[in-house]
């Protein structure tokens, strides 16, 4: 079975309009579709830095106890969560998870581990 969510925790958190702090979420595989349609966006085409923005608010699916991931609201994140994002975008779609193959430089049996970095990354079974 594929594992297709993957829950988050940001190193920072995103604060709403009314103060919330917002730290946990999730974030989906991104289909083809998800990587082609922001390439259509006006915004992408005045400024490609914006293509992570739309990206992301299409693959995070929950954010704290917000009932709508946008890119409004990504644009208000901090650098620090952006970068988390990104970087979680990239592990999942490009290995399809959040563990990696790796060999201990000792007795060189091979095993896998999961990556974490600033933020908190768990994987569900």
């Amino acid at each position: 079975m594929v594992q297709t969510e993957f829950p988050f925790t940001l190193p920072v958190g995103y604060v709403d309009a009314a103060g919330g702090m917002h730290k946990e979420g999730v974030m989906r595989l991104a289909t083809a579709y998800d990587e082609i349609i922001p390439l259509k966006d006006p915004r992408v085409h005045a400024n490609p830095g914006y293509l992570l923005i739309i990206l992301l608010s299409r693959v995070v699916t929950r954010l704290g106890t917000l009932d709508h991931i946008n890119p409004k609201m990504m644009e208000g994140l901090f650098a620090a969560d952006l970068a988390y994002l990104q970087d979680l975008y990239r592990r999942i779609n490009e290995s399809g998870g959040s563990h990696v193959r790796t060999q201990c430089p000792h007795c060189e049996k091979q095993f896998s581990v999961e990556l974490s970095t600033v933020g908190e990354f768990g994987a569900t079974p």
